[in-house]
């Protein structure tokens, strides 16, 4: 009896981390929606809207949320584990019928992930170097994803080592936070070689005006980390990400999935969940 209420205390553990990554991610991805695309501080974004360039009602997620729940979906209805096909299949499904969306409407959706999709091959190129697999990678921290497994998951879609090595890098932070290590020791943990990502030595002293919020997966790995470090609640933590600007979609959500390891679902101002739109998807996808 003590081993099955061990276990069960374990998979609740899973459970709710797993939401509070998901949730964080989908809450700051619908905060940042109505302002993508906008100059840093001609704005304040302080709490869910609608419009904004893709005029959709507040609590609207975007692709980045989508991507994540397909993602996450795959791993429920493969038993735990990662099926590439699988996985791929379900991310085009999201393109091209409307699946894992709050109402059918798919929008914002990024070249090379389209590309990728359209084509079945992930893109490789120096300049394939968007966001769009940082955005869904999350999830996989509350699995036993290898560096390599983890890597062809981003090669999906962006198989250059740029994005494979972000989302390599953000599993791992993701899975010492969930573990109870504070942040900064986190990132010291996990920066690779890889020259292209000595930024992350340095990235809690830098100042807003140093951090960039562009779609460069670089940029939002870095942002989305800036932000953690430099607040201390999950609303400050995602309402900092929007205000960056810019992409302010996926730097939220990337900052959301992480504040939701860091503090937990009920640390998510409850009202946004509530505006939050398509949750019975959300939570239909979730596999712990």
């Amino acid at each position: 009896m003590a081993i099955q209420d061990a276990a069960s205390q374990t998979r609740g553990t899973r459970a709710t981390q797993l939401k509070s990554i998901v949730y964080g991610a989908a809450v700051g991805d619908a905060l940042g929606v109505p302002f993508e695309f906008q100059a840093r501080d001609t704005f304040t974004c302080t709490q869910m809207a609608s419009g904004g360039a893709h005029g959709m009602p507040a609590g609207t997620f975007s692709d980045d949320t989508s991507l994540l729940i397909a993602t996450c979906d795959s791993i429920r209805a493969c038993n735990g584990t990662i099926d590439l096909k699988d996985m791929a299949a379900r991310f085009r499904a999201w393109l091209h019928q409307g699946a894992y969306t709050a109402d059918g409407t798919v929008f914002d959706v990024g070249n090379a992930t389209a590309t990728a999709l359209n084509e079945g091959k992930g893109q490789s190129g120096e300049r394939s170097n968007g966001n769009g697999s940082l955005m869904r990678i999350a999830p996989l921290a509350l699995t036993n994803a290898t560096d390599a497994t983890i890597a062809e998951v981003s090669a999906i879609t962006h198989a250059h080592p740029i994005s494979t090595t972000a989302c390599v890098v953000f599993v791992r932070i993701m899975q010492d936070v969930l573990r109870g290590i504070d942040l900064p020791t986190a990132i010291r943990s996990h920066i690779p070689g890889d020259q292209r990502f000595s930024f992350l030595e340095d990235v809690e002293a830098k100042t807003r005006d140093e951090i960039q919020s562009s779609g460069f997966v670089l940029h939002t790995l870095e942002a989305a980390l800036w932000c953690a470090l430099h607040t201390k609640s999950y609303a400050e933590c995602v309402l900092e990400a929007v205000n960056l600007g810019s992409d302010t979609d996926t730097t939220a959500s990337v900052a959301g999935a992480l504040a939701g390891a860091m503090y937990g679902y009920d640390a998510i101002p409850q009202q946004w969940v509530e505006t939050l739109r398509g949750k019975s998807v959300i939570d239909a996808c979730l596999f712990a």
